[in-house]
């Protein structure tokens, strides 16, 4: 199910983790050549990306949220 980003945060080892809007996060990281994306290393990259979609395997699956509580 697609969900957009509505936040940022740094894990324990800094990785960058998208917090979507159904209360989810997602990992989105830099790792060329598996993963290309260079806008998660810039505060303005990840500004441009806040309301873009991101496919939430947990919204699938039907997972409880990872933070907050879903307000529909």
């Amino acid at each position: 199910m697609k969900r957009r980003i509505a936040g940022y945060h740094q894990d324990e080892i800094g990785d960058w983790v998208a917090e979507l809007e159904c209360h989810h996060n997602q990992h989105i990281r830099h790792n060329p050549p598996l993963v290309n994306r260079p806008w998660v290393l810039t505060f303005a990259g990840r500004r441009q990306f806040i309301g873009a979609e991101l496919l939430c395997k947990k919204c699938d699956e039907g997972a409880s949220a990872d933070w907050g509580t879903m307000a529909e």
